[in-house]
C-alpha cells in the first residue's frame, strides 16, 4: 500500500520536507520516524510530506525507489495546488528510509532519472549505508532469477559524487542494526565519500543513540531536528 500523506505548511517560501522512515521489512511511513517528524517540521511551518513505500516482498524490482521518485513527481506537478516550491526541498530517511533517501538523491540511481530537480538537502537518522550481509538474502527472497543490479545492493558512499546535495547525518556508536550490518561500512563510509567530493556535510555521531528512536525524545539525540533544519535552511537560503 503506497499512501502520501501531506501536512500543509506556512512558511512562505515554500520549502518541503518529504520523509522516508525505515523498517523496510515490516512498516513504512509509521508514527515514529514518519508522523512524529511531520508534525515537528510542521510547527516550525514547513510543509511535509511522508511517504508510505511498498516493503518487504513487494520490494521488488527497485519498487520502493520508484514509489520515492513517483512521489516527488506528485509533489512537483501539483507544486501550486500544495503551495510549494520545486527547488530546495529536504529528503529525510531513517534507517532503510535513509538509504534509499540517499539513493534518489544520487546522479546514477536518483532524481535526475526522473526529470526532477535536486533536493536542497539530505537529511538522514542513523542511515544504512550499505546493507552488506543483508544482500544476498534480499536477492534471493525478493528478486530472485532476475538479471541486473538494484538499489539494495548498492553502497550509498560509492554514489557519491561532486554534484551531491548537502548531507546532514546522525546515529549512534552503539547503534546494535549499524553494528551487525559492518560499522565501518555505515556512518564512517559516507562521511569519508562526502569529504573526497567536497559535499557541504555535517555529520553527528551519539556515544548513546540506538537504532529507531525518530526524534530521540529523552536521549542524547534529542533536538537533532532542529539542528538539520537549521543546516538544510543554511544550505538552500
Amino acid at each position: 500500500c503506497v499512501q502520501l500523506f501531506w501536512f500543509p505548511g506556512t512558511n512562505a517560501d515554500g520549502k518541503y520536507a518529504l520523509v522516508v522512515g525505515g523498517n523496510a521489512a515490516m512498516k513504512s511511513g509509521d508514527l515514529n520516524e514518519g508522523i512524529a517528524v511531520a508534525a515537528q517540521l510542521n510547527k516550525m511551518g514547513y510543509s511535509v510530506f511522508v511517504l508510505r513505500y511498498r516493503i518487504w516482498w513487494d520490494l521488488g524490482d527497485n519498487g520502493p525507489l520508484q514509489d520515492l521518485g513517483r512521489a516527488v513527481q506528485f509533489i512537483t506537478n501539483h507544486a501550486q495546488q500544495f503551495g510549494v516550491q520545486t527547488e530546495s526541498y529536504a529528503l529525510i530517511g531513517y534507517s532503510s528510509g535513509g538509504h534509499l533517501a540517499g539513493m534518489f538523491a544520487s546522479d546514477a540511481l536518483g532524481y535526475k532519472n526522473y526529470g526532477l530537480p535536486k533536493p536542497g538537502a539530505v537529511i538522514l537518522a542513523y542511515p544504512i549505508v550499505q546493507f552488506s550481509e543483508v544482500i544476498p538474502i534480499y536477492r534471493v527472497g525478493i528478486d530472485p532469477f532476475v538479471c541486473g543490479r538494484f538499489y539494495y545492493e548498492y553502497s550509498l558512499a560509492d554514489l557519491i559524487t561532486e554534484d551531491y546535495p548537502p548531507v546532514y547525518f546522525w546515529y549512534g556508536r552503539d547503534d546494535l542494526t549499524l553494528n551487525l550490518l559492518c560499522w565501518p561500512l555505515q556512518g564512517p563510509a559516507l562521511s569519508k565519500a562526502l569529504a573526497a567530493h567536497g559535499v557541504p556535510y555535517k555529520e553527528v555521531v551519539y556515544d548513546h543513540a540506538a537504532h529507531g528512536i525518530g526524534l530521540g525524545r529523552g536521549t542524547a539525540a534529542d533536538g537533532w531536528l532542529d539542528e538539520a533544519a537549521a543546516f538544510w535552511e543554511e544550505q538552500t537560503k
